[in-house]
């Protein structure tokens, strides 16, 4: 496999560690931390067990693209009680909580892969020189299958937002 490079604005940033996922393949399982006073974790798979799963990678909630694929596909999705957004950043718990608090949206999930990388390195997001996350999106289902991913390969485009949705939307 050759490896693969994440972009800034077009030119060579950084390599990605990890393999990506693939449709049709069994979601790993993997954790991160959820509280900064713990060791707690939740298994972004595992700890959603029986929903359609969204896996929404993102470099960090302190950038204007991330807060905002991140708001969206809450604000789109949080009510339906079939389907978990589960929001992975490198940032501290203790950021993504206040980016909750000031998003108004306190009910979402959010998971610090910035302990270990554990999920990045599962699903093939890890930017390896600034340890963060690749930004991508996958749709797991409820029999934790792979049903769709996008992997930005430009840290400052937006997802498909439509094309993901649409991928839940077919699994409700």
């Amino acid at each position: 496999m050759s490896q693969r490079t994440v972009t800034l604005h077009e030119k060579p940033f950084s390599p990605i560690l990890g393999s990506p996922v693939e449709v049709g393949q069994q979601a790993p399982a993997a954790a991160g931390r959820i509280n900064g006073f713990s060791t707690e974790t939740f298994d972004v798979i595992n700890d959603t067990q029986g929903k359609i799963r969204v896996l929404n990678f993102v470099p960090s909630l302190n950038t204007g693209i991330c807060s905002a694929q991140t708001r969206r596909f809450n604000e789109e999705l949080l009510q339906n009680d079939n389907v978990a957004v589960v929001t992975i950043s490198a940032d501290l718990p203790f950021m993504q909580a206040n980016w909750c608090g000031a998003a108004g949206l306190d009910d979402a999930i959010m998971v610090s892969d910035y302990y270990d990388m554990a999920i990045a390195n599962a699903y093939g997001t890890h930017i390896e020189t600034v340890r963060l996350e690749q930004r991508a999106v996958i749709v797991v289902g409820a029999d934790s299958i792979v049903r769709y991913t996008q992997y930005c390969p430009e840290i400052a485009m937006e997802p498909d937002f439509e094309a993901a949705l649409s991928a839940v939307a077919a699994l409700l």
